[in-house]
């Protein structure tokens, strides 16, 4: 970061937080003498209130990082080897567009875009990049890496990604913390649930690690991996033998009704208990609090469905609420996610009409490792030829990184970066492009935490030569030939495309953000989003699917207990002070998180032989992770906690955790099932020395 004094100030400067975060702060930027000196939350946002986590607030140790990329590089050694020259943005934007059209020509469905939420930006994250390859009539790519299991469970339940405002948890009675370690995830919210603690609330933390929110609550129950359905279920049995029920809510605004009762008589604590491994009295006892508690609140996070059954985990514990009438008070009910109270006119910022008459293959990002690898056939369409991946690292996040490595190293597979440094992935480009950070571009934000839409003003001149995304693509286009006037509508119109008329741009102009209006009890009356209009306990939607249209709790792939060559569950939930795998390489939350660890249990660790601060071989069929051992109370007795995601090149033997991670899919939604992963760990000192290479 620059040393200089600064000589002059100026007035602090609006933005948003763009990162995979429910909280999606308020941000003021201090700039003097052209530099972003400092990074604060806002106050005058109430979501925000001037706090902002330790990640986000060292921000501009990540926009000046030393190592950042403020030029156009082409690679001039072997793929993966990190080997660049410098090249000059003409050079290298012609070339790649003559590469792209060359392939284009014979199937453009051999080009896939590779992105996520490395910005969380509808401007940066989803609108010109989408118009470039509409345009050009590549590959679709189903996002699926985080959310889509648990958005689609929660859509076929609740009608959308709807529910609690946040806010509103301040005044919960009892809060039950489901998959989710807020103190580390979700700041915000935990500050209400302080709130709601002082006040006398109970606080419930649901989750197989032992996480640091569950330290502050008064009940932790570990349940195994994958087995939240089965718990949930075992509740709904409670509520109905102890009639626990609102029966005029469940009449009047729910449907399926007599198919979930007897599902759930299917479910006695006794029976959960056996397979969540957890006492009865705890989940008789969670039943009791949560049937006789009028603000009973569910703050429900992703952690729990990224298994096999997560689809129906959600679906399963977003019918809670109904059965209660919990929804009747605004401090009651679940969120999950509250996406689904925007109205983002994607449509006018993709332009899907570019695509015309065609309807090109989608890849699911999630098995990327698999289709780089699969060659021209009929039912997948040409070989992949050519990737260009932004926002995103898949080499470090996607699962069973083994094969994703295999994948990215073909040497007749052309692959652009756009990025801010030299991720794993970026090491096998054949150009990488340097990107703007947030306080270099205009977005426009919505949030999954809260209900408000905020705006994002540049607050520095782009560093270097990068470009933002939406600057890229533009140029590239404009290499492609590509004439249609949406190429040439600048970020500012994307930003005013991107709620139409929905929302008060000149309120985001004079304040930074503007609420959705969403109502303080959205299911007071029903009025749910479905089909019906009701909770759907039962979804016909998904029975026409051949899926079972009840909730049911579905085990794992890799189920724990099932293996005696790989007897324990590993879950790798992110490390506190990175967020997936960004951050990673900022040096004091480097230093602040360590090295990589892996959490076991010391009764898991004293049967191997393994010390605190050894360093261990995690292992199964799909590879091999090295990384020191932390053994504590965190990680519940046949369950290790990989904390991730470090860069692979960051590892003591190159790799990561996600080297381990397979390619199974959810039950709904398409998602990875990083959570469901069944392992083996030794000293490393035991391991043959071949594997440690």
């Amino acid at each position: 970061m620059p040393t200089h004094i600064p000589l002059a100030t100026t007035a602090p400067v609006r933005g948003a937080c763009p990162h995979d975060c429910p909280d999606t702060c308020a941000l003021l930027t201090t700039v003097e003498d052209g530099v972003a000196v400092r990074v604060q939350g806002n106050p005058a946002h109430a979501q925000t209130d001037g706090v902002l986590c330790a990640k986000v607030a060292r921000y501009p140790e990540r926009t000046y990082h030393p190592q950042r990329i403020l030029t156009p590089l082409k690679r001039s050694g072997p793929k993966g080897s990190g080997q660049f020259i410098p090249v000059g943005w003409d050079e290298a934007l012609a070339d790649i567009a003559a590469r792209l059209g060359q392939i284009a020509t014979r199937n453009p469905q051999a080009i896939v875009p590779y992105s996520y939420a490395g910005t969380m930006g509808l401007v940066q994250g989803e609108s010109m990049d989408r118009r470039f390859f509409h345009r050009l009539g590549a590959s679709l790519l189903e996002r699926t890496i985080c959310a889509s299991a648990g958005g689609e469970g929660l859509a076929r339940t609740l009608g959308a990604k709807v529910g609690m405002r946040v806010e509103f948890f301040a005044e919960s009675q009892l809060i039950l913390i489901w998959g989710s370690n807020s103190i580390t995830s979700n700041l915000h919210f935990w500050r209400h649930a302080q709130e709601a603690k002082r006040r006398g609330a109970r606080l419930v933390c649901i989750d197989p690690r032992k996480s640091e929110t569950a330290d502050k609550c008064h009940e932790h129950i570990a349940l195994l991996p994958g087995t939240d359905a089965a718990l949930a279920l075992a509740l709904v049995h409670e509520l109905i033998t102890h009639d626990w029920l609102d029966h005029d809510y469940i009449a009047r605004h729910t449907l399926g009704w007599e198919g979930l009762r007897a599902r759930a008589l299917e479910w006695p604590p006794e029976r959960a208990a056996a397979v969540c491994g957890v006492p009865v009295a705890q989940i008789r006892q969670l039943a009791r609090d949560y049937g006789t508690t009028q603000k009973a609140a569910i703050r429900l996070n992703y952690g729990m469905q990224r298994v096999r059954g997560g689809g129906n985990a959600t679906r399963a514990i977003a019918c809670l609420p109904a059965l209660t009438g919990a929804w009747r008070q605004r401090a009651g009910g679940l969120l999950m996610s509250s996406s689904g109270h925007f109205a983002v006119q994607r449509a006018a910022l993709q332009r899907p009409d570019l695509l015309a008459e065609r309807r090109p293959r989608s890849i699911n990002m999630s098995t990327i490792g698999d289709d780089l690898l699969r060659p021209t056939s009929p039912g997948f369409g040409p070989q992949i030829e050519a990737l260009v991946v932004y926002n995103s690292n898949p080499v470090a996040v996607a699962p069973e990184s083994g094969k994703v490595v295999q994948g990215f190293a073909r040497e007749d597979l052309f692959t652009v970066v756009l990025e801010h440094f030299q991720t794993d992935t970026a090491d096998y480009a054949d150009y990488i492009l340097p990107a703007t950070t947030q306080l270099e571009h205009w977005d426009i934000h919505l949030s999954y935490g809260h209900t408000d839409v905020l705006l994002n003003r540049p607050a520095i001149a782009p560093q270097g030569q990068a470009r933002s995304n939406t600057q890229i693509f533009r140029d590239l286009a404009a290499h492609m030939g590509f004439t249609e006037p949406c190429f040439a509508e600048d970020d500012e119109q994307l930003c005013r495309q991107a709620y139409g008329t929905q929302v008060d741009f000149a309120q985001l102009l004079a304040q930074g953000f503007a609420p959705t209006g969403a109502p303080e009890a959205p299911f007071a009356d029903g009025g749910f989003p479905t089909p019906s209009g009701r909770c759907e306990f039962f979804s016909q939607a998904l029975a026409d699917q051949g899926h079972d249209g009840l909730p049911d709790h579905l085990p794992n792939h890799e189920a724990a207990g099932t293996s005696k060559r790989y007897p324990l569950a590993m879950i790798s939930p992110p490390a506190r002070n990175f967020l997936n795998s960004t951050f990673v390489n900022v040096a004091s939350l480097q230093r602040l998180e360590g090295r990589p660890l892996l959490e076991l249990h010391p009764d898991d660790a004293a049967a191997r032989g393994i010390a605190d601060g050894a360093v261990v071989r995690v292992f199964n069929d799909r590879g091999s992770y090295l990384c020191h051992a932390a053994v504590n109370a965190r990680a519940r007795p046949g369950v290790v906690v990989g904390l991730g995601v470090w860069w692979r090149k960051l590892g003591l033997n190159g790799t990561n955790v996600n080297e381990l991670t397979s390619q199974a899919l959810t039950d709904l939604g398409a998602a990875p099932t990083f959570y469901d992963c069944l392992v083996q760990v030794e000293n490393a000192s035991n391991a043959p020395q071949s594997l440690l290479d």
